[in-house]
């Protein structure tokens, strides 16, 4: 049955009344019904089309969007909406598309410049995209979107200071902005400055995230009077990352580590289980906040200290990674049996840096943007003195070093 002029109005009115609301789940059926109605109306197209995409329902948001976008050719909203609509689908040509009929409708407008980088970035064109970001912060100079944005592109050409100069800016509109503080202080930590990068890479803390925190106070280095607890912040603790951020971090510091058990055995110090009663703690720190609360230097970190295990003479290669070994080598793929390995080489994965604290002689494979805490010295890094770095990509490097230890 075919709804009235009256009815179609009274929908329209309930549903941009919920819709101004927050209430999309219930405007949205009833703009349904209005598009349906009226499956000519720019507007009602608009509307539904928008209500999906605030639900979340991406692909369905698509095909009203593109209808009004045809209906509305001199809206600039429209034009914005279904591009934003495209993006999130992936089709960043046909969102690069309508945002070149926003920008025809509306030249000069921050926003849409901005969005055109983002297009462009998703789609490889990086030097267009530079060009849309800096045409929208020559808009807007404190466009945040766009300084960030830029700020990423430039860090991932290397150009730390113009990434830096973007964040500060960034940082002078929204100083305790949490997310801007976390990417400044990886930026200064990777080019070794960590005496401005350390305090900023605290504010990792503050971000909503799955991360373990135990029920105690946090220690910000004063002195104590009953024991320390130092942990692994990640939540699952028999994860590669919290068993190689405790054979790294856990030094320089009398603390008790809490420690997934298959490490408990090799380190020599104090350790306690996760899960474990904490009641005689009477504060704790995350291990990758230590060389800030303790004023840790790359030019000066307290030594790994030994642990209990013995290194054993043989002719095995530790193997921790997914390239190919060599032909010929007598290749050991298992941790437990590290000890008994004359050389390891493997990514940054927990039994290398078990090598490394064995003081065993280690390959580390590191791609571009590993962990921000190796620092950017190439050859031996200062974490360990048996340790040599070669990028992970360096295939002839490796095998001229596998063939030299060959060899001897």
């Amino acid at each position: 049955m075919a709804l009235s002029d009256l009815q179609i109005q009274t929908l329209a009115r309930d549903a941009v009344q919920r819709a101004a609301a927050g209430d999309f789940a219930g405007a949205e059926p009833l703009l349904a019904q209005v598009a349906e109605a009226r499956p000519n109306s720019g507007q009602a197209l608009h509307l539904l089309g928008q209500a999906r995409l605030k639900l979340g329902r991406i692909a369905e948001a698509r095909e009203p969007l593109e209808r009004a976008a045809k209906f509305l050719p001199k809206e600039v909203a429209a034009q914005v909406n279904l591009a934003g609509c495209l993006s999130l689908l992936g089709d960043h040509t046909a969102a690069l598309a309508a945002l070149d009929r926003a920008h025809q409708l509306k030249p000069g407008d921050a926003a849409v410049a901005h969005n055109k980088g983002r297009a462009l970035e998703a789609m490889g064109r990086l030097d267009e995209a530079e060009q849309a970001y800096n045409e929208a912060l020559s808009i807007d100079h404190r466009l945040m979107p766009s300084l960030s944005a830029r700020a990423n592109l430039l860090a991932t050409r290397g150009d730390w200071m113009g990434a830096l100069t973007d964040l500060e800016m960034a940082l002078t509109n929204r100083p305790n902005d949490p997310q801007l503080r976390l990417r400044r202080g990886d930026l200064l930590l990777r080019q070794g400055d960590w005496l401005r990068g350390l305090s900023d890479y605290e504010a990792r803390l503050e971000l909503s995230g799955e991360r373990y925190t135990p029920d105690l106070p946090r220690w910000q280095g004063e002195p104590l009077t009953g024991r320390l607890l130092i942990y692994p912040e990640q939540a699952d603790i028999e994860s590669d990352a919290a068993l190689r951020d405790t054979l790294m971090l856990a030094r320089g510091v009398d603390g008790v580590v809490q420690c997934a058990p298959r490490l408990s055995d090799w380190l020599d110090m104090p350790t306690v289980r996760r899960g474990a009663a904490l009641d005689e703690f009477t504060a704790a720190a995350p291990l990758r906040s230590l060389p800030y609360l303790l004023g840790w230097t790359l030019d000066a970190l307290p030594s790994p200290g030994p642990l209990r295990a013995t290194t054993q003479a043989s002719t095995r290669v530790g193997w921790f990674t997914d390239r190919t070994p060599p032909d010929g080598v007598e290749i050991e793929r298992r941790p437990e049996q590290v000890a008994a390995c004359c050389l390891v080489v493997g990514d940054d994965v927990w039994p290398i840096h078990l090598a490394a604290r064995l003081g065993l002689p280690t390959i580390l494979l590191l791609p571009a943007g590993a962990d921000l805490l190796w620092g950017p010295q190439p050859g031996a890094p200062p974490w360990y003195r048996s340790v040599e770095i070669l990028a992970a990509g360096d295939a002839a490097s490796l095998a001229a070093r596998l063939a030299s230890t060959s060899r001897s």
